[in-house]
């Protein structure tokens, strides 16, 4: 089995902080294909961002992650129950789980065996929702600077999965009844000091930090700052790519 890669340990509070959040309306797409509600597993959880979100409408949410760290910032509901596990391993009963998600984590996985646990763990018919979102973009100039610090002054520091994050997922495994899907976006309003907060999450710039001893963020900062008023908050969209099946 693949080796566990936890990148977000390290800085999980700045994680929690700045990690946007999906928007309503694909929750309400995915819940169109869903037949029952007593059940789902949001997996790779983080801190809990879709699993409150599930939380409105299942019975029961089950919450993993590899993260002691991640789990302990997470968003508390009575009808959350988090765990410590690996996605491709859990304690999960065969035939139980009604609808399982994962958000902008599968890339991490050993995705072939994750594909099978889920089909272990989950009830006929259920629905499978997976999801990753794309470089940020705010305004053609303010793009320009945020694609030099991933394209020119990071992109060699990513670790090999940030591949398949880039190709929107459309080339992982999925062995599924895929259902298209309509585009999405996350829209968050922004000032540049969260902007900046939030491209110190990415892994290839805490990888960065850690082979060269410097911040990468701050060698763009001064030029956004020219580009961008402190008292502004601008529209920030992340584009958003979702893959759904049927597990069986």
């Amino acid at each position: 089995m693949k080796e566990i890669k936890d990148n977000f340990s390290s800085h999980s509070s700045s994680y929690a902080s700045f990690r946007p959040a999906p928007p309503d309306a694909l929750f309400d797409f995915i819940y169109q294909y869903v037949s029952n509600f007593n059940t789902a597993w949001d997996c790779g959880t983080g801190n809990g961002q879709a699993a409150v979100k599930l939380a409105e409408k299942f019975a029961t949410v089950y919450a993993t992650d590899i993260s002691d760290k991640q789990l302990a910032l997470a968003e508390k509901r009575a009808n959350i129950i988090y765990r410590k596990e690996r996605a491709e391993q859990t304690s999960f009963a065969a035939n139980s789980i009604d609808l399982v998600t994962v958000a902008q984590a599968i890339h991490w996985f050993d995705i072939p065996a994750f594909n099978n646990e889920m089909k272990r763990v989950s009830t006929k018919d259920a629905i499978i929702a997976v999801w990753t979102y794309t470089l940020l973009r705010i305004s053609p100039e303010i793009d320009k600077i945020i694609d030099r610090l991933y394209y020119d002054i990071t992109y060699k520091y990513w670790d090999k999965e940030r591949k398949l994050v880039d190709n929107g997922y459309a080339t992982i495994p999925f062995p599924f009844e895929e259902i298209e899907t309509p585009k999405f976006s996350i829209l968050q309003y922004w000032d540049r000091e969260q902007v900046l907060g939030y491209l110190g999450t990415w892994s290839g710039v805490q990888h960065y930090m850690e082979k060269e001893g410097k911040d990468p963020v701050a060698l763009i900062r001064e030029d956004l700052y020219a580009k961008w008023p402190a008292d502004e908050k601008k529209e920030v969209q992340f584009p958003l790519h979702i893959r759904l099946g049927k597990i069986k």
